[in-house]
């Protein structure tokens, strides 16, 4: 394994590696910076990091926990939406394989970025049984979607256990086995199934055509 560029854009781990002598490139949430929530300087690292694994045809395994996009006013100073879209932009025009395993969070968008755009664009894309999906976060999920509900109880304490009891059940909902019982998912696999899937995957995809020229006329610099 060969880590690139640790000290930036701290919340994304981009690495080069080999399993079973097949090199694949891998990018990975890291939860101990912001959560695992993309911000403006992981989301270029990552956009670029995939921009170099496609010119130099290497596939691409995306490691996912992350509770989405990073949010907020400072967040927004950053030009947080142009930087974000590059991910989507960059992984609708990949022609490497591209495999999504979710480790523990898959919420929002930030979560479809790190499958190419979305769950059904990877080879695969499974999770292991720590995981949670959902459209955002469950608690600001239930916050504005069952405002009325919420409101209509004059109780505090009512109406924190109803909040309670609310978002137990939607994170019910969004726990790996049940979100794969409505196929979002192709699985959930035990973390230790993580190398047959990756190997299978390698396996199975046709040979790389024979190549004249480059593939890509630049690489963002670095």
């Amino acid at each position: 394994m060969l880590e690139l560029r640790r000290h930036f854009g701290l919340g994304m781990v981009t690495a080069l590696v080999r399993i079973e002598g097949r090199p694949l490139g891998v990018v990975a949430n890291d939860p101990s910076h912001l959560a695992g929530a993309i911000d403006r300087d992981g989301a270029d690292k990552a956009a670029r990091f995939m921009q170099l694994c496609d010119a130099f045809d290497l596939p691409l395994l995306f490691l996912c926990d992350t509770p989405g996009m990073m949010v907020g006013p400072e967040a927004e100073k950053t030009a947080l939406v142009r930087h974000v879209s590059r991910l989507f932009v960059v992984g609708a025009t990949l022609t490497v394989p591209f495999f999504t395993i979710v480790l523990r969070k898959g919420y929002g968008l930030g979560a479809q970025a790190m499958a190419g755009g979305s769950f059904k664009a990877p080879l695969f894309t499974v999770a292991w049984p720590t995981g949670e999906f959902g459209g955002m976060g469950l608690e600001g999920a239930v916050k504005l979607g069952y405002r009325k509900e919420l409101a209509a109880v004059e109780d505090p304490a009512a109406r924190q256990q109803l909040f309670a009891e609310m978002v137990a059940r939607m994170y019910e909902h969004g726990k790996a086995v049940s979100y794969a019982t409505y196929f979002e998912i192709d699985d959930v696999i035990d973390p230790a199934e993580s190398r047959t899937w990756i190997m299978t995957a390698l396996r199975s995809v046709p040979p790389r055509p024979a190549r004249s020229g480059k593939k890509r006329p630049c690489v963002d610099t670095w």
